[in-house]
C-alpha cells in the first residue's frame, strides 16, 4: 500500500520558487531599462509569463497538506531545475539572442547547474541584461535553489528538511543550527558576503563595475560564465589572483567556512576533506607550474597559470587564464583528469567531491591490508570516525554510476558524430559541471557547433551531475514509491 502523493504541495512549492525566479528576473529587466537596450520588452514579457505561471501553480496547490515526504522532496528538487530552466530560457529566446529553443535551453541549464559552457560565439556582443542573467542563473544555482527555498518555505508553513537533504551535495550534510531554515540562511549570508567582497576587490583592481559583479557571481558559484570571449586571459595578473583565491574558497564546505568566519579557523585544518581538497589544489598547481617552466614559460607566469588552471578545474569553475590546449599534451591531459575530482562536499563546486575520493582511496588501501592480514580488523576512518559499511558502499555505488553515466553519454556523443576522445572529454565535463573540456570544445567552453541532439543529452548529464546522481535515479526506483 502506497501513501498518496502530495501533488498539491509540489505545485505550491514550485509556485513559491517560480515566484522567486520572477523576482530575480526583475534585476536584468532593470539593467535593460538602465542601459536603454532593445531587449527590454523581452524581459518584461518573460517576467510577466513567469509571474503569471507561478500564480497558476500556487492556485493548483491551494489547501495543500503541509507534509513533505521523501518522494515529494526528491520530485521537487529534481523538477525545480527543469522548471527554472524552462522559464529562464524565455529571455534568450524572446530577445533573439538565442533564437533556437535548443540553444536557449542549453545556455539556461548550463547556468543553473553552474556548468558554465556556452553556445554564444561572441559573448561581448550580448546586451548587459543578457550577460547579467547568465551570471544570475549561475549565482542562483551555485548555492542551490533548494537551499534558498528552505530559508523561505518556513514563512509559508512548509518544512524544508527533506528538500535540504536531497539537495546538499556530498556523503552527508551538517547543520549549523537545530532549525534547517537557519542553516540555509547562514549559508546564503556567507555566500552573499563572499560575492560582495570579491566584486569590490575586482573593481578596486581595475575591472569595470558591471564585469566585477558578473565575475564575482560566476566565481563564488564556481560557474565560470565570463563577459569576454577569452574568459580571464585578457585580465591583469592581480585580477586573476583574486579570482583564484575566491575559487579556492568557494570549493570549501560552506559550513566549515562559516565556522572559520565565526572565529573557529581550526575546524578548517581539522577537517580531513578540506585538507585533501586544498592539498590537491596546491600539489596539482605545483605540477602544472613545473610543467610550464620546463616548456620555457616565465617563472611568475608559470606559477600564476599553473595554479589558476589547477584550482579552476578542480573547483569545476571553468575559468581559463590561458589556452591549455596549446600546452604539451601531458599538461592538458592532467587538466582532463582533474575534471573528475571537484571541490569539497557542501560547496558550490561540482565533480565527485574529495570526501568520496578520500574514502575510495582509504577503502582501497584497507582492502590491500586485509589481503595481507586476512584475520585483521582494519576499519576505514575519516575525520577520526570509523565509517559505517553503508557509507563506504554508498561511495562505491556513486562512483560506479558516475563512471557508467560518462560511458553512456560518451556513446551518445559518438553517435552524434563527435570524436571518441572529445566525446569522453565532454561527458566528463558535463557531469562534473566543469564547462571546459578537451579538443574542439577545450578551453573556450563554446558549444555552438555541438550537434543539437548532443546538446539535449549534455543538458541531461549536467542536471544529473548537479543533483549528485542519486536524486535523479531515486525517482525511477520502485522502492521510493512504496510506503
Amino acid at each position: 500500500m502506497t501513501r498518496t502523493f502530495n501533488w498539491r504541495l509540489v505545485f505550491k512549492t514550485m509556485g513559491i520558487l517560480t515566484t522567486l525566479e520572477a523576482i530575480f528576473m526583475l534585476i536584468p529587466t532593470f539593467a535593460a531599462w538602465w542601459y536603454h537596450e532593445a531587449d527590454l520588452g523581452a524581459w518584461v514579457v518573460s517576467s510577466a509569463i513567469t509571474w503569471v505561471s507561478s500564480w497558476w501553480m500556487l492556485l493548483a496547490g491551494r489547501s495543500a497538506e503541509k507534509r513533505v515526504g521523501e518522494r515529494e522532496g526528491y520530485v521537487i528538487v529534481a523538477t525545480v531545475w527543469i522548471v527554472y530552466s524552462f522559464f529562464g530560457l524565455l529571455p534568450y529566446w524572446l530577445s533573439g539572442a538565442l533564437p533556437h529553443i535548443t540553444d536557449a535551453w542549453y545556455e539556461t541549464m548550463a547556468g543553473f547547474t553552474t556548468t558554465g559552457s556556452t553556445v554564444f560565439t561572441d559573448v561581448t556582443a550580448q546586451s548587459h541584461s543578457i550577460l547579467l542573467w547568465r551570471a544570475l542563473t549561475q549565482w542562483i544555482g551555485g548555492m542551490g535553489i533548494i537551499v534558498l527555498s528552505v530559508a523561505i518555505l518556513p514563512m509559508f508553513g512548509l518544512g524544508g528538511m527533506q528538500l535540504y537533504s536531497a539537495e546538499v551535495t556530498g556523503v552527508s550534510y551538517e547543520k549549523l543550527s537545530p532549525r534547517i531554515a537557519d542553516t540555509a540562511k547562514h549559508m546564503w549570508l556567507t555566500y552573499i558576503l563572499l560575492t560582495v567582497a570579491e566584486g569590490v576587490l575586482l573593481w578596486l583592481c581595475g575591472m569595470g563595475g558591471f564585469d566585477a559583479v558578473c565575475h564575482a557571481m560566476a566565481t563564488i558559484s564556481t560557474g565560470g560564465f565570463a563577459t569576454h570571449n577569452d574568459s580571464m586571459i585578457s585580465y591583469s595578473p592581480a585580477i586573476q589572483w583574486i579570482i583564484m583565491v575566491f575559487m579556492l574558497l568557494s570549493g570549501i564546505n560552506f559550513t566549515q567556512l562559516i565556522y572559520a568566519f565565526r572565529g573557529k579557523p581550526q575546524r578548517l585544518f581539522h577537517d580531513e576533506e578540506t585538507r585533501w581538497y586544498v592539498s590537491a589544489c596546491m600539489v596539482m598547481g605545483l605540477v602544472l607550474t613545473v610543467g610550464l617552466l620546463i616548456f620555457t614559460r616565465g617563472y611568475l607566469s608559470s606559477i600564476r597559470l599553473g595554479f589558476f588552471t589547477a584550482i579552476s578545474t578542480i573547483t569545476s569553475t571553468g575559468f581559463v587564464a590561458a589556452d591549455y590546449m596549446i600546452w604539451p599534451p601531458i599538461l592538458w591531459m592532467i587538466v582532463f583528469f582533474l575534471m573528475f575530482s571537484g571541490g569539497a562536499s557542501g560547496s558550490t563546486a561540482g565533480g565527485m567531491k574529495w570526501v568520496r575520493l578520500a574514502i575510495f582511496a582509504k577503502s582501497a588501501l584497507a582492502e590491500i591490508k586485509r589481503r595481507i592480514h586476512p584475520n585483521a580488523v582494519i576499519p576505514v576512518r575519516f575525520n577520526d570516525h570509523t565509517l559505517r559499511e553503508q557509507t563506504t558502499s554508498n561511495v562505491m555505488a556513486f562512483m560506479f554510476f558516475y563512471v557508467a553515466i560518462i560511458v553512456l553519454a560518451s556513446i551518445c556523443f559518438c553517435g552524434c558524430g563527435i570524436g571518441f576522445d572529445e566525446s569522453i572529454g565532454v561527458a566528463v565535463s558535463m557531469i562534473g559541471n566543469v564547462g571546459v573540456s578537451i579538443g574542439q570544445w577545450g578551453s573556450s567552453g563554446c558549444y555552438a557547433a555541438f550537434p543539437a541532439t548532443a546538446k539535449w543529452v549534455a543538458t541531461f548529464v549536467m542536471l544529473i551531475g548537479r543533483l549528485e546522481i542519486f536524486t535523479v535515479l531515486l525517482l525511477f526506483s520502485r522502492a521510493l514509491w512504496k510506503k
